[in-house]
């Protein structure tokens, strides 16, 4: 079924509850009333409550309506922020040094206020002990803790065990502060370029040496 709402003679009522063009009611008329002022108007007659008693229709400019509906629906999917899920993969015995790069990553992930499923790869005999990626997993959750929490508790899939990290900071949020984050450093730039030539131009004026007398 068709979502789009029905107009003019599409309307097939014996009368009509009509809203004019300025939301003033009108009143209930008779369906051949209602087409009469629509034309009068140069407007379209759109059925806006198909569902009330009688159906409930509108003087408006639909083409009009439909491009301005069309255009903020636009805009909110363009503002609209979306959660992302970033995937980090570790093995059960990894050495401090990777694990602290792979820990570096799930921050910055979920500082960007995104999701992480942090994977444990399981290799031969590593199967048979499930207890080193769990342990491996709560470590990491508790190193993020300030800036995410456990959103799927660790469960064995196959030879992996996954967990899902959420960030305690909204996407929004997070795209905010780096938006804020990024003119602070564009305007300490600008700062730190045009002190110098300040700076020197300063340092002229008060070292340009005084003229020595001519000789005679």
């Amino acid at each position: 079924m068709s979502a789009e709402p029905r107009i003019n003679d599409r309307i097939r009522v014996p009368e009509v509850r009509l809203v004019g063009p300025s939301g003033e009611q009108v009143g209930i008329v008779p369906l051949a009333k209602a087409l009469e002022l629509a034309q009068e108007y140069d407007l379209d007659l759109v059925e806006v409550a198909a569902t009330a008693r009688p159906p409930v229709c509108k003087l408006m400019d639909y083409g009009k309506f439909k491009y301005e509906s069309a255009m903020k629906a636009r805009e909110a999917r363009k503002n609209q922020a979306h959660t992302v899920i970033k995937e980090m993969k570790l093995r059960p015995k990894i050495d401090p040094h990777d694990y602290d790069t792979k820990k570096g990553h799930v921050v910055r992930f979920l500082k960007q206020g995104d999701k992480v499923k942090i994977t444990i790869m399981f290799r031969g005999r590593e199967q048979s002990r499930p207890e080193l990626g769990f342990r491996l997993l709560q470590r990491l959750a508790e190193d993020v803790q300030d800036l995410g929490f456990i959103e799927s508790n660790p469960k064995q899939d196959g030879r992996n065990m996954i967990m899902v990290l959420g960030p305690h900071k909204k996407k929004t949020e997070a795209m905010a502060e780096a938006r804020e984050a990024q003119a602070a450093r564009k305007a300490e730039r600008q700062g730190t370029s045009d002190a110098p030539a300040e700076q020197q131009s300063a340092e002229q004026s008060v070292e340009q040496p005084a003229e020595e007398p001519a000789e005679a």
